[in-house]
């Protein structure tokens, strides 16, 4: 063999050398822990398709968020499960919603843990979709349409209130056309110019948001989410929605999901200089739960390989039920 040979391994030989030479780190700053908060008392009852997640009352909450915050993981990402639901999701813009409250209660116990608020209706309305519906019936079934611009107002409210309650960063995730000029206009007009809008702006259709309907009881109860969340086949039409939000004011924006969408991300992280935030959903950390209880994957190892790829394809933060858990496997080594 002639002269040079490329020895690639000569940097891989030990861990001391992989170490110094590693391009991409996970550490627990990148990290946001979703919480659902639920109506009742001495509630913390797990969430079947998601082992080791959790509904917590609010008398129950502080246990959850203590555990949080000393592992040193910055936020958490706040979604509600109320009492009672309505037509236009009014419980969840109230001043004593389950979402306002919980809010109030974090940031009386710990200050400096981030509060993002996720702004949306589905968990709100007794319908099921992100927004207020026109219903018809055909042929015995139930169809109907969301209603763009009435919606606005109601994600407007629903976001204020977040604002007012002590909410950090207000996270809107209904994918109504502008939603983030709705919002910001909203905040800036009630004194909130300084709340940070993190977008969902490429929200996917997908199936991996299984999971979570049964978390935060949201199943739509008729027809589906195809009509305002993006078709899994498209790619440009992500850069169409996140250059709007970027220009309605956004502050971050988000890829969801994120594991089926990494090409997504890195293009999004390559063409605007916003932070870029990953959501590792619940279909995405159910899959890899289900296989380890069977004992066919290395939980630990599987887990932070696919919170590497997604840190690796340009995220800044991760939304990930696996933060406590990667928290202290990184605090192992």
């Amino acid at each position: 063999m002639g002269f040079p040979i490329v020895r690639h391994r000569r940097l891989r030989q030990s861990t001391g050398i992989r170490n110094m030479v590693r391009e991409t780190h996970l550490t627990v700053d990148d990290f946001i822990q979703p919480i659902y908060v639920t109506y009742g008392k001495d509630v913390k009852s797990e969430i079947k398709s998601m082992p080791g997640v959790f509904r917590f009352s609010l008398d129950r909450l502080q246990e959850e968020v203590k555990e949080i915050a000393e592992l040193g993981i910055p936020a958490v990402l706040l979604f509600g499960i109320p009492e009672t639901k309505d037509s236009v999701g009014s419980s969840g813009f109230a001043e004593d919603g389950i979402v306002q409250e919980a809010t109030r209660l974090i940031k009386s116990w710990y200050p400096e843990l981030l509060v993002i608020a996720d702004t949306c209706l589905c968990e709100f309305t007794d319908h099921g979709h992100c927004g207020m519906v026109h219903t018809t019936e055909v042929d015995g079934h139930i169809c109907g349409d969301v209603l763009n611009d009435e919606s606005l107002e109601l994600l407007v409210k629903t976001a204020v209130s977040q604002a007012k309650a002590g909410a950090d960063i207000i996270a809107p995730s209904n994918m109504m056309d502008g939603f983030v000029q709705a919002i910001r206009a909203g905040l800036d007009e009630n004194g909130f110019n300084h709340i940070p809008i993190m977008s969902y702006s490429v929200k996917y259709a997908s199936a991996f948001y299984g999971p979570f309907r049964e978390a935060a009881d949201s199943t739509p109860q008729f027809g589906d989410r195809k009509s305002y969340q993006m078709d899994p086949a498209n790619a440009r039409e992500a850069l169409r929605e996140a250059e709007t939000d970027v220009l309605e004011g956004a502050d971050m924006l988000m890829v969801k999901p994120s594991l089926s969408y990494l090409d997504i991300m890195r293009t999004i992280k390559d063409q605007f200089d916003l932070p870029l935030v990953a959501y590792n959903v619940s279909g995405e950390y159910a899959m890899v739960k289900a296989a380890a209880i069977q004992g066919w994957i290395d939980e630990k190892k599987v887990a932070m390989e696919i919170l590497l790829s997604m840190k690796r394809a340009g995220a800044d933060m991760i939304i990930t039920y696996y933060a406590k858990d990667a928290s202290r496997w990184l605090a192992e080594k």
